[in-house]
Order: C-alpha cells, then structure tokens, then sequence
C-alpha cells in the first residue's frame, strides 16, 4: 500500500512592512532617543531617527550669562566628556580675549582631558557589552576603571559629575599634592582594565559575529555625513584634531591615531580600544614634562570678561568627535552668538544608512556603536 502525501507548494505571499519604536525611553537607546524602524520581517527597510526629547535651550542659555558662568552649560552638554568640553570653550574664550594660561595649567588640562577620553571610553565597552547581551563582566571590568578614574577627578574638583574645574586663563585651583603619583598609580589600573576588556571581547566569536560587518560606512560617506572621532577613523580616515589642528600643547606629544579599515562596528570598538593606550602614552609624557611649580590662573584677569568684537571657532577632539566651540562677541559681558558644533548629532544623523538593510538585533548594537549623549545631540 502507498500512502501519499501532499507536497508542500511555495506560495508567494504579500507582505506588510511593519513600524517599530525603539524609545524614547528604552534602555538600548542611551538616554531619550526615539528610532522609528520600517521593518520587512526581521530586515530594516528603513529608519527615522527622532530628537530633541533633551531641549533645553543650552546655546540661549549660554548668550544669557557672563563668560564665566558658561563653563557649567558645557559640563552638562557633554556630561561623559566635561573635561574636554570645557577644555574647548574655555580655549575659544582666551583666543577671543587674547589670554594665555600658564604652562603649568595647560599641562593639567591635557591630563584632565586624556583621562576623561579612557573615562567615556571605558563607559562605551561596559554599556556596548550590555548592548550586545552577553557581556555583563565586560560591564564590571569597565566601571571598575572608570570608577577609579572618577576618584581622581572628584579628588581635583570637589564635585563628582560636574567638574567644572577650567577657567578662562587657567584653573579654578591647584591640584591635590599627590596628583603625579595618584595619576601614574591610575595609568596602571587603566591598562589593567583595557587588557581585561580586551581579552574577554576582541577574539570573542560571538562578540566577533554580531560586529564584524555590521553597520559599515566608507570614509567617503562618513565625510559626507560630516562624522568625527571614533566613527570617521573607524572608515580609515586618519583624522584627529590633535594631529591636523593641534590646540593646547598637543604639539608637544608623541602619539598615534588608531583606524579601521572597514568601518564596521567592530572597527569603531577596536578604534576606541586602541585610542586609551594612546591616552595613556600622552598622559605619562604629560607627567614627564609637567612643570614642579608654577601658577595656575593667568595674572590680572578681568572682573568682568569683555572681549574685543569679534569672531572664534575653536575644535577639540573629545570622546565622540569634534567638539567644537562658536562665539561672537560684540565687545560686551555676554557672548552675542554661542554655538556648540556635536560629533554626537552628526553621527547619530547617519543611523538611518548604516542600519538600513540589517536585521533589527543589530539595529542596537549599531546604535550602541555610535556612542552618542543625547544632551549633546539635543542641547
């Protein structure tokens, strides 16, 4: 007896593209950031970032106050990178007024603002790893250094988020007298930490398969959507501000740029790995050559800060990308036009092209990726 089944036919079926929202308020988004997935089963067809949900008037608020009072509106704008944020506004000032900081003072700014970049990096593996689903330890190591790093600036600046510690000519103080051994005795935890991180995730295969391919983007195009930091070099484009347009005493410095050759996601993991051993060489030459004394503040500064009318774009090369700093002066106590220039909000613009033909999981982790700071993007 034969028994016949009935074979199966394929039928082609019509299928309805579907809408997802991830956020605003969704732990994969890194703060209150909305991304509006047209997907095709599991496949994105297309994306629709959405911003803004962090508004807060920043640039307003800073042409509303006296050039002093502005170095707090930085330390909230990019609030993983304070450091190098204020580094930059405060270098725009003193070009726009014609002041100087003293050696000493710029030498403390550039180990402040080395230490900050390891201090976000570290932050980007840790919340990555959570990203990805499967990295929780990666997690532990991470904030174990950026911790240890947070000790040392809460030792310096009496505050433990907010540093608020540049002025305009100098710093707002002297450093703590075992600032050199405590910031050597750091560098060895810091380089503990990037050799834990990267034994766990670099050679991992399930790290290597969600990273490897993912998400890529040209040098040409990361030009072209105006990226910066991580992102552009992670395209194989050598660009560092630190290098094409050095500010402060990065002249001084022996250094490399790390960059990847397919701009995937795990270029721009690699890039940032590599970036805190850079950080660190600067640091120890920083230490080296750190003058025994000297003042900190610039002599005779004015009461009230009037600078000559006049125009200033001053870049520095934070966590993210360039950060740069606008101001327009008009002879007055308060800047007539201040603009902040965000890596975050240029590299979030490209979300919807790097995401598009993937499946939604990697959708994450290309977010994830871009490390942005929403207050950053939104101001």
């Amino acid at each position: 007896m034969v028994i016949e089944t009935r074979r199966e036919r394929p039928v082609e079926l019509e299928t309805l593209d579907l809408t997802i929202n991830v956020g605003p308020q969704h732990p994969a988004t890194h703060g209150v950031f909305r991304m509006v997935l047209t997907v095709d089963g599991e496949v994105v067809v297309d994306c629709e970032p959405y911003i803004g949900y962090m508004h807060r008037g920043a640039e307003k608020l800073c042409e509303n106050n006296d050039y002093r009072q502005i170095i707090g509106y930085h330390d909230r704008t990019e609030y993983l990178s304070q450091f190098s944020a204020e580094h930059g506004y405060v270098l725009a000032v003193e070009k726009l007024a014609g002041l100087e900081a003293p050696e000493r003072a710029e030498y403390i700014r550039v180990i402040c603002a080395e230490f900050q970049r390891i201090h976000s990096h570290f932050m980007f593996m840790g919340a990555f790893g959570t990203d990805i689903g499967i990295f929780g330890t990666a997690f532990t190591y991470a904030f174990r250094e950026r911790e240890n790093i947070r000790d040392l600036f809460e030792e310096i600046s009496g505050d433990n988020m907010m540093w608020s510690y540049f002025r305009v000519g100098g710093l707002a103080w002297e450093v703590p007298d075992d600032f050199e051994q405590h910031c050597r005795w750091l560098l060895k935890q810091v380089r503990r930490g990037i050799q834990d991180v990267d034994g766990l995730m670099s050679i991992n295969e399930i790290f290597l398969t969600r990273t490897e391919g993912i998400g890529a983007v040209t040098g040409e195009r990361a030009i072209a959507w105006g990226m910066s930091g991580p992102m552009l070099r992670a395209s194989g484009v050598r660009h560092d501000i630190r290098r094409a347009q050095p500010y402060s005493l990065y002249d001084r410095f022996e250094f490399d740029v790390p960059t990847g050759k397919n701009g995937d996601v795990f270029d721009r993991y690699m890039v940032r790995l590599l970036e805190m051993e850079e950080s660190c060489r600067i640091i120890e030459q920083a230490l080296d050559q750190l003058p025994a004394d000297g003042p900190i503040i610039a002599d005779k500064l004015p009461r009230t800060m009037r600078p000559a009318p006049g125009e200033v774009y001053q870049p520095v090369e934070s966590a993210r990308g360039e950060y740069g700093v606008y101001i327009v002066s008009k002879g007055q106590g308060t800047p007539w036009r201040h603009k902040i220039r965000s890596a975050s909000f240029s590299n979030v613009m490209a979300l919807r092209e790097m995401v598009r033909d993937t499946y939604v999981a990697d959708a994450i982790v290309i977010l994830g990726s871009t490390d942005i700071v929403l207050c950053e993007v939104d101001r």
